[in-house]
């Protein structure tokens, strides 16, 4: 039976790892793991193909998650809204919004449409303290791999010479008349729909317990030339939706055998793992203004590895 202790620990677990890129799910599975006895019982018990008690509370804390995303960034999900909404209407997208709202809805597709097919028996076969462990030292490799190539892509000494003379010149020529300075649009607005389809896709290594979804998003967002800031806010908006979703849509376990007595907990956890989710976004929007993904990988390889070594 899953107590109020666990469901307040493993909330607040829950809350931060979704965002940290580190995999909510993989620790999900590792820490009771690595404590041993009723805390590893939450991961085995019941029947893995209809579903156990244990994940059916994890999607109440899922649920709790999304909420408070959308509450984090409720303004620009009121302009993504109303964005989408006029675009609709008008058939013309004018605004930075109304691209940003078709952009999140290109990235969902991928994670949608495979999550629906296999999200059951990837997390079925794979949601194992040993492959947990394997698939976030992988987490923690992608990682690294990817502030890699961003490094070797940014724009060299002379690129940086050729940008200043330019804006220089831009700026004189404003100052003269012979230029109005205009707004720049934001950069998240400015990304194609090819590299929204291919950011969306990243996130699909989330399927699998140890691949952290923000992580596979924020990679991809970086190998598409957005810098840490952008690409940690793109892969909160993209999580939103698809965490919601998910949650939403599995919510009905807990009204069957799977949350028999567990009710109590569900709603504690929940509202531990929402305040921790929003303490988190908060943190990381800060964080990623001037700092990488690396600590974040380090701790990846270490923490799977050793439990690799731990469940072998």
């Amino acid at each position: 039976m899953l107590t109020y202790t666990q469901a307040v620990v493993i909330g607040a677990l829950q809350g931060i790892t979704e965002l940290f890129p580190i995999s909510s799910l993989g620790h999900s599975v590792l820490v009771p793991a690595w404590l041993g006895g009723s805390w590893r019982e939450l991961v085995t018990q019941g029947d893995s193909e209809t579903g156990t008690p244990y994940l059916a509370f994890v999607v109440g804390l899922h649920v709790a998650t999304a909420i408070a995303l959308l509450v984090f960034y409720r303004r620009d999900w009121v302009d993504i809204i109303t964005g989408f909404v006029t675009t609709l209407r008008t058939r013309r997208i004018e605004t930075s919004s109304q691209r940003l709202a078709w952009l999140v809805l290109l990235a969902t597709v991928p994670v949608g449409a495979l999550g629906l097919l296999l999200e059951h028996p990837l997390r079925t076969l794979f949601a194992k303290p040993l492959a947990a462990g394997l698939f976030l030292t992988l987490n923690g490799a992608v990682l690294i791999a990817g502030e890699v190539l961003r490094r070797r892509s940014q724009p060299t000494l002379a690129d940086y010479g050729r940008a200043f003379a330019v804006a220089e010149a831009r700026a004189d020529a404003v100052e003269r008349g012979y230029l109005t300075e205009s707004k720049r649009e934001p950069r998240l607005a400015e990304l194609t729909a090819k590299d929204a389809l291919i950011i969306g896709a990243s996130q699909t290594g989330a399927l699998f317990a140890g691949i952290s979804r923000s992580g596979m998003t924020m990679v991809g967002g970086l190998l598409r030339g957005l810098d840490h800031e952008d690409a940690a806010k793109f892969a909160f908006l993209l999580a939103t939706p698809v965490i919601l979703a998910a949650g939403v849509l599995k919510l009905p376990t807990l009204a069957g055998p799977q949350g028999d007595g567990i009710l109590g907990q569900v709603l504690v956890g929940s509202l531990v793992a929402g305040v921790a989710a929003y303490v988190a976004v908060r943190f990381l929007e800060r964080y990623f203004k001037s700092n990488s993904l690396l600590p974040f990988a380090v701790y990846s390889l270490v923490f799977g590895l050793a439990s690799v070594v731990r469940f072998l």
